[in-house]
């Protein structure tokens, strides 16, 4: 199927330079060939001429003048203005990639990365290539400093950011009001290149019951902050580079783990559910599960022996309830909550085990001040688990 792809739209190749001359470089191949004539004064208007007439090489996917006309009326003509060079530039290095893909090339891959950082979706069948959408009409086009495929659209990248880009989604409303509260949104929006392991609200909400707005706390602030930035991987990390990489280290220090299996890919134990979505600052790649960052060497000690008193506590409590012997049960978990007040807990954690223990002497009810210092254990003992 590819190679019948690739006969079909190489016989459409048009000859830009005489016989046994020497190829132009791609601006002047393209001006030669006098349908390009937007593109030209686009690039001259985005002072991008020197870097095409540069040694590259360059794959140039150029929109014809007829695919510059299927923009909206006044486009073209608010692009070429001088107080929006940037966004023209962005625009115009969406349609490079620096490195000459022949079209032979072409249909085999699902993506490319182009000049301006984003990646393009290509995709052949028997109808032809596409790219991002776009037709391919002509193909391999020689140029002493690259190819030129020709394309019937005008490319455009992504304008929104990972913030905005997660806002329109609208099943990620957890993790923006988690960003916001950890004063990483921020960062988020600015024009550093981060990929992002998105959760969606449906994976926050396999938490156990109250996590969420424990972490919401201001002064949990730094819990929350190292939870999200082992979500964030620092430049854009496509989902075949990261497959290929194995691991990627995050911002919070922690590496993660990327697997590929019979069920598809996976961080950690998190399936990745979308990949490569393109915000005009990074990259989103969704998944069905929250990572948990890995306990460093001496907090992992700490929360493990930790663990292991409210096992115990609750193994040997829950029969005491179940016989309906409340009021002893309450009272061996308040023993044992208060006890943990003086290890070696944060005080992000010691503020929740203080809280349970003020809610839990308000109750009057024997069977409450149980359930309330029971549901504070399951938290902990969730909260202080290792690491996916």
């Amino acid at each position: 199927m590819k190679r019948s792809v690739i006969l079909a739209i190489g016989m459409t190749i048009a000859l830009f330079t005489s016989t046994g001359s020497k190829a132009a470089d791609i601006v002047d191949t393209a001006v030669a060939a006098g349908n390009f004539k937007t593109l030209a004064a686009a690039l001259g208007a985005a002072d991008l001429v020197g870097a095409l007439k540069g040694d590259g090489p360059f794959t140039v996917f150029a929109p014809t003048d007829d695919a510059f006309a299927k923009l909206p009326a006044g486009t073209v003509e608010s692009l070429l203005k001088p107080e929006n060079k940037a966004k023209l530039q962005a625009i115009l290095t969406h349609h490079v990639v620096a490195s000459q893909v022949p079209a032979s090339k072409v249909v085999t891959l699902s993506g490319a990365t182009t000049l301006g950082g984003q990646r393009v979706d290509i995709k052949a069948d028997d109808s032809g290539v596409t790219v991002d959408g776009a037709n391919v009409v002509q193909t391999d086009i020689a140029c002493d400093n690259g190819l030129i495929h020709v394309i019937d659209t005008v490319l455009l990248p992504a304008e929104k950011n990972l913030v905005e880009t997660a806002a329109g989604a609208g099943t990620f409303n957890t993790l923006i009001a988690a960003a916001k509260a950890a004063g990483l949104a921020g960062a988020l929006t600015g024009s550093d290149s981060l990929t992002v392991f998105a959760p969606t609200d449906d994976a926050f909400a396999k938490l156990p019951e109250g996590t969420v707005e424990s972490l919401l706390k201001p002064e949990n602030k730094q819990q929350l902050v190292n939870l999200l930035k082992y979500h964030v991987v620092s430049g854009r990390v496509y989902s075949d580079t990261a497959v290929t990489a194995g691991s990627a280290k995050t911002l919070e220090g922690s590496p993660v783990t990327i697997t590929v299996g019979a069920d598809g890919a996976r961080v950690n134990a998190s399936n990745l559910v979308v990949t490569d979505l393109d915000a005009s600052n990074g990259v989103i790649h969704v998944i069905d599960a929250v990572l948990m960052p890995p306990a460093k060497s001496a907090e992992a000690s700490c929360h493990r022996e930790v663990r292991q008193t409210l096992a115990a506590a609750i193994a040997k409590g829950a029969p005491m309830f179940n016989a309906g012997h409340h009021s002893a049960c309450a009272e061996l978990y308040m023993k044992t909550m208060s006890g943990l007040m003086d290890s070696e807990l944060d005080d992000s954690m010691k503020h929740h085990v203080s809280t349970v223990i003020n809610a839990a002497r308000h109750q009057h009810r024997s069977t409450d001040r149980a359930w309330t210092l029971r549901r504070g254990m399951d938290q902990m003992f969730v909260t202080l688990q290792p690491s996916n």
